[in-house]
């Protein structure tokens, strides 16, 4: 089956000016990231279940292929082991240059081995380190956000992925830390910079926070402040527009931008970027019939990578209420989109949505998760010794890769 990229949406009536002054000539420079050079300074962040090939095609068609595009999150030891999921999950298409993948690790061995692997198997270009994650399956086992409380763990773990890893660039992604009494960011910062990382992305919330609240800006600026200035530092939160991308490097002073919940079912998202930054004035508002194009070629993508159309169809499922967020629906319809099980089926529901529907005001804005529930879930005696190197259980590596 021959799939074609969607057709360029078109702004929908008055066109949409970026809600921040154009950049002047030479505001901004290229993201540079070991020998790689990204523009404009965005990324696409990793997330689990959705950075998929299938969604990287899509926001990479849009940029034109600029920026940078990272997978899902990959657990090292499966990875390690060779796991058949995981394999998967790291294979990139042709395309794809540079292939990034984002690596979840606890054990420094294992994270070692597995950068090894990936340099020298040729499997991908740049590796990026998960220490932002905030799930409870996660930090239970003293992975993703909780991780850089332990100091030396985090510092012997980024020592054996930059040895492993070579000439590739080795990045770091974190949050603030574990709540507002035990904040770590500016610490790990400083460890990854004395280890050798190419950049530093922070999310401005603690892991406490998961995704309620708004991001705080100002830590990503003392983070910039506080490591040396040949370390690039990336701002991720809350970057719903392009606007608010250029709003938080004018804020900052951030090297870059990671874009996360902001692209979930606007793909469109990148093609606004893309042009921001390099001076434009409007921003992409397509009409639902362009939204309706998009998610049927976003499923069928999904079911040619999976190799099962019902699979992708059902896998885009999560995507649904995303695209469709703004637009009027019918609670009925929606149900019915939410539970799709072919193309066809798709298509069909699609149809019967009002598709002269312009972008509405209420599109904008947040979505995914949005809450957060105050609380995270640690090891037993966790915060005791900041300073402690035991590795956590190896069951935090146990689960395969993508969440």
């Amino acid at each position: 089956m021959t799939i074609t990229p969607v057709p360029e949406a078109t702004p929908a009536g008055a066109p949409a000016v970026v809600d921040a002054a154009a950049p002047a000539a030479g505001e901004f420079a290229p993201l540079t990231i070991g020998p790689m050079e990204v523009w404009p300074p965005v990324v696409l962040a990793p997330m689990a279940g959705i950075t998929n090939a299938p969604f990287r095609t899509l926001c990479r068609e849009q940029s034109g292929g600029k920026g940078l595009f990272v997978s899902e999150m990959i657990t090292t030891r499966a990875l390690v082991e060779r796991n058949a999921k995981t394999m998967q999950l790291i294979h990139f298409d042709p395309s794809e240059k540079p292939r990034s993948i984002q690596l979840y690790g606890v054990d420094p061995a294992t994270v070692g081995k597995a950068a090894r692997m990936i340099a020298q198997e040729g499997l991908a270009d740049h590796i990026d380190l998960n220490f932002g994650c905030p799930v409870p399956k996660v930090t239970r086992k003293g992975g993703g956000s909780a991780l850089p409380y332990k100091r030396n763990l985090l510092r012997e773990l980024l020592r054996e992925a930059v040895a492993g890893a070579g000439d590739l660039p080795v990045t770091m992604k974190m949050r603030k830390g574990i709540d507002d009494d035990h904040l770590t960011f500016l610490d790990a910062g400083r460890i990854g910079a004395e280890e050798g990382v190419s950049a530093i992305a922070l999310h401005g919330r603690t892991a406490a926070q998961h995704y309620g609240g708004t991001a705080d800006w100002s830590a990503i600026a003392r983070l910039r402040e506080a490591v040396p200035a040949h370390v690039p530092v990336l701002g991720n939160g809350d970057i719903w527009s392009a606007g608010d991308a250029l709003r938080m490097m004018r804020e900052t002073g951030c090297d870059g931008v990671v874009v996360g919940r902001g692209c979930l079912g606007r793909p469109w998202l990148f093609k606004d970027l893309v042009a921001a930054f390099e001076g434009a004035h409007e921003a992409v508002r397509p009409s639902f019939a362009d939204v309706g194009r998009a998610m049927l070629r976003h499923a069928e993508l999904l079911g040619l990578w999976m190799g099962d159309e019902h699979r992708g169809v059902v896998d885009f499922r999560k995507h649904v209420a995303w695209y469709t967020k703004g637009f009027s629906v019918g609670s009925e319809l929606r149900v019915g989109l939410a539970m799709a099980g072919s193309l066809a089926e798709l298509a069909s529901l699609l149809a019967q949505v009002g598709q002269e529907q312009l972008w509405p005001a209420s599109a904008d804005g947040p979505r995914g998760r949005t809450s957060g529930n105050g609380r995270v879930v640690l090891p037993e005696g966790w915060l005791d010794d900041p300073y402690d190197c035991a590795i956590p259980s190896v069951e935090a590596e146990l689960d395969t890769s993508g969440g």
